[in-house]
C-alpha cells in the first residue's frame, strides 16, 4: 500500500529548510520529470533542507495534479487492479482506495482500466486508508439522474422485479420505484406477473424527497403515442367508414371497442339483427373486429359503432312465400304487459298482442298464456315488410267458441261458473274459456245491500248464473246469480202490504227515528214522530210495540212502518162512532146547536186525556 507521501512531504520541508532548492525554471519546465527524481529518502531523512520558495512551488505542483479529496463528494476513478475480494481504485488522490468486490455484483464483467465512480467517504480511518464506496456513489448519480429525467420528462429504463400490492416494484438507475397497477397499459391489466423480469420504458412522474419515494409510468408513454394516433383518427372520421378495432370493455349496455387510440361504443341493440340479453354473448374481451362508424359528436370525443350493420338484414332475407293467414312456429323471446315478441327467424320477431292469445274478452296479462323461451304456434295476421313489422295471433288456431253462442247459452238458461275479476259496477265470470260474463252489483242478491262485489265472493269462487241477456254481435253476455233463487220479496209484498200490523221490538234508535227487525230480510224504518206512543212517550231501544205498515217498496226494498198510527186510527173510530151517537141523539132530542158543541168539546177533551 502506498504511504501518504504528500503529508510526510510537508512535515519534513519544514524541519529543514537549508536545503538547496533546485533551479525553479527547470521545474516549471518539467513538472513531471521534477517530481520522478525529487530524491524523497533524503528529504525523509532530513539530509536536504527545502528552502519556503521551492517549498511553495512544490505545494503548488500537488494542488494541481492531485484531487482535493473531500468528504461525501462523488468522483470518477480508475480501477488499477483486481483481488479476490477488493478492487483498487485510483482517483488522482494523495493514495488510492479499496472497494469490496460486492458493490460490484450486478457487473460481473468489471475489469482494470475501467471507469467507476466512487463516493469518498472517509477521506483517512486510523489507518491512514482513504475510504471509498461504489454503492453509495451509485445512489447519488441515481437520485441525480432520476431527478433530472423528473424535471427534463426524459424517459428511463427499469426493470420490474416483482409484484407488489397495488403494482409492481422496478429498479431504476438502481433505485426502486413504485409502479401503480394503473399506470401500465392504458388497457386493464389481468395478468400482472407477465411483466415481472422484463426491462421497460417509463417516465418519472413523481418524486417524494422527504419518503425517499419514486413513482414510474408506463401508460404516460404510450398515451402519448395514443393521442398522436388518435388526432390522426379522428381527422379521418367518416360516418359509414368501415375501421379494425379491439374489443377493449364490456358492460350491460354495449361494448367499447378500442380503434387505435380512439374508443368507441356498440351499444346491445346494435351488436346483432336477433334480441340478446348480454354483449358477452357475441364478442369477447381482446378481440378483434370490424365495425362500422354510425355517428360522432362534433368534437369526434364520442363514436357510436355498429356491428350488426356490417350484414345484411334479416328482414331482406325473409322468404317472399310468407304471407297473411300463414302459420308460423317461433320462440318467445321477450314478454310486456301489452304482449309477447316471438323470433319466427333470426332477427325477425312477430308480437302477438295479448287480445289474440285467447278468445276471452276479459283481458289478462300475457304472463298467464307463455313464458321465455317457449316454442309456440301461431298464425300470420299482419304482415308489413316495408316497416319491418308482423303480427301474429295464438287464438286463431283454436275455433271461435262465440260461433254456437246461441245454443250453448240462449236467455234464461242456468250454468255454473267461476269469479275472474272485479269491479265497483259488478263481476266477471267466465263460463268457459273465451266465454265471459257480467253480473251487475244489482244482480248479486234479491235482499242484501252490497256496496262492492268482494263483499259477497272471492275471486275463483264457483257461482250458479242464469243467462239474462245476450248479444252476440258485441260478444257481451249479461247474467245474474239473484234469478237463480224466488225473489222472497214477491211474497213479502203481500205479507207487508200497506195497512198490515206486525209486532215487534226497536232494533236501533237513529237520528231521524228507528228501525226495526221483522225478519232477516226485511228492515223497516220508523219515521221520530211515529214512535209516539198514546201516553205522548217514545219508544225506546228494545221495546216491543205494535206497528203498521204505511209504505212498501219491493224495487227499493224499502219499508216504512208506524207506532202512532195504531192508536190513532182507533181513536179515529172513537171520534166517528161519538159523531154518529151525536146524530141520533139530536134527531130524537133535537137539541140546540149549543148542546151539540158541548158534547163535541166534552168527547175532544176526553181524547186530549182532560177528563
Amino acid at each position: 500500500m502506498a504511504e501518504n507521501k504528500t503529508k510526510q512531504a510537508e512535515v519534513e520541508a519544514t524541519e529543514a529548510k537549508t536545503v538547496e532548492a533546485p533551479v525553479v525554471s527547470e521545474a516549471q519546465a518539467n513538472p513531471e520529470k521534477f517530481l520522478k527524481e525529487f530524491d524523497w529518502h533524503n528529504y525523509e531523512e532530513g539530509i536536504e533542507q527545502v528552502e519556503d520558495k521551492k517549498l511553495a512551488e512544490f505545494e503548488k505542483l500537488v494542488s494541481e495534479n492531485f484531487v482535493d479529496t473531500l468528504d461525501d463528494e462523488v468522483v470518477e476513478g480508475e480501477v488499477i487492479h483486481i483481488t479476490d475480494r477488493d478492487a483498487i481504485i485510483d482517483i488522482n488522490a494523495k493514495s488510492e482506495g479499496v472497494i469490496s468486490l460486492n458493490e460490484f455484483r450486478y457487473n460481473p464483467d468489471l475489469k482494470v482500466g475501467d471507469k467507476v465512480e466512487v463516493l469518498i467517504d472517509v477521506r483517512e480511518d486510523a489507518t491512514g486508508q482513504l475510504v471509498l464506496s461504489h454503492r453509495k456513489a451509485r445512489v447519488i448519480k441515481a437520485w441525480d439522474r432520476v431527478n433530472k429525467a423528473h424535471e427534463t420528462g426524459e424517459i428511463v429504463n427499469g426493470f420490474v422485479k416483482c409484484r407488489t400490492k397495488g403494482g409492481m416494484i422496478v429498479d431504476v438507475f438502481g433505485i426502486e420505484a413504485f409502479l401503480p397497477g394503473s399506470q401500465i397499459d392504458v388497457k386493464p391489466i389481468r395478468d400482472y406477473d407477465q411483466y415481472v423480469n422484463k426491462t421497460m420504458e417509463f417516465k418519472v412522474v413523481k418524486i417524494n424527497h422527504e419518503f425517499k419515494n419514486i413513482v414510474v409510468s408506463h401508460k404516460a408513454l404510450i398515451e402519448a403515442d395514443i393521442e398522436e394516433q388518435k388526432k390522426e383518427i379522428i381527422g379521418q372520421l367518416e360516418k359509414g367508414q368501415v375501421l379494425e378495432g379491439v374489443v377493449k370493455n364490456i358492460t350491460s349496455y354495449g361494448v367499447f371497442i378500442d380503434l387505435g387510440g380512439v374508443d368507441g361504443l356498440i351499444h346491445i341493440t346494435d351488436l346483432s339483427w336477433s334480441r340478446i340479453n348480454h354483449p358477452n354473448e357475441i364478442v369477447e374481451l381482446d378481440q378483434k373486429l370490424n365495425v362500422v362508424i354510425l355517428d360522432f359528436d362534433e368534437n369526434k370525443s364520442r363514436i357510436q359503432l355498429g356491428l350488426k350493420q356490417l350484414s345484411k338484414h334479416p328482414w331482406e332475407a325473409l322468404g317472399e312465400d310468407l304471407k297473411v293467414g300463414d302459420k308460423v312456429k317461433g320462440k318467445v323471446v321477450v314478454i310486456a304487459d301489452y304482449g309477447a315478441f316471438v323470433e319466427v327467424a333470426d332477427g325477425v320477431e312477430g308480437l302477438v298482442h295479448v287480445s289474440e292469445m285467447s278468445w276471452s274478452t276479459h283481458l289478462r296479462s300475457a304472463q298467464d298464456f307463455v313464458s321465455v323461451g317457449d316454442e309456440i304456434e301461431a298464425q300470420v295476421l299482419t304482415l308489413d315488410r316495408e316497416d319491418r313489422k308482423m303480427s301474429l295471433g295464438i287464438k286463431q288456431l283454436t275455433p271461435d267458441p262465440w260461433t254456437d253462442i246461441t245454443s250453448k247459452y240462449p236467455v234464461g238458461s242456468r250454468h255454473t261458473g267461476i269469479v275472474r275479476n272485479f269491479t265497483n259496477f259488478g263481476v266477471f265470470v267466465e263460463l268457459e274459456e273465451g266465454i265471459d260474463g257480467l253480473i251487475y252489483i244489482s244482480d248479486l242478491s234479491w235482499t242484501k245491500k252490497i256496496k262492492h262485489p268482494s263483499e259477497f265472493c272471492n275471486v275463483g269462487d264457483k257461482l250458479d248464473v242464469v243467462v239474462l241477456e245476450l248479444d252476440v254481435e258485441g260478444r257481451k253476455l249479461s247474467l245474474g246469480h239473484k234469478q237463480t233463487e224466488e225473489n222472497p220479496w214477491d211474497k213479502y209484498e203481500t205479507e207487508f202490504a200497506l195497512g198490515t200490523s206486525h209486532t215487534a221490538a226497536i232494533t236501533e234508535i237513529v237520528d231521524k227515528g228507528a228501525t226495526i227487525e221483522f225478519n232477516e230480510d226485511i228492515v223497516a224504518f220508523v219515521p221520530q214522530r211515529h214512535l209516539e206512543k198514546e201516553d205522548g212517550s217514545k219508544l225506546a231501544k228494545g221495546e216491543e210495540a205494535e206497528f203498521k205498515i204505511i209504505e212498501f217498496n219491493k224495487e227499493f226494498k224499502r219499508v216504512v212502518a208506524s207506532h202512532t198510527a195504531v192508536f190513532r186510527e182507533e181513536e179515529a173510530k172513537i171520534v166517528k162512532q161519538a159523531v154518529k151517537k151525536a146524530e141520533a141523539q139530536a134527531a130524537e132530542a133535537k137539541p140546540t146547536l149549543g148542546d151539540a158543541n158541548d158534547a163535541l168539546q166534552a168527547l175532544k177533551d176526553k181524547m186530549d186525556g182532560k177528563k
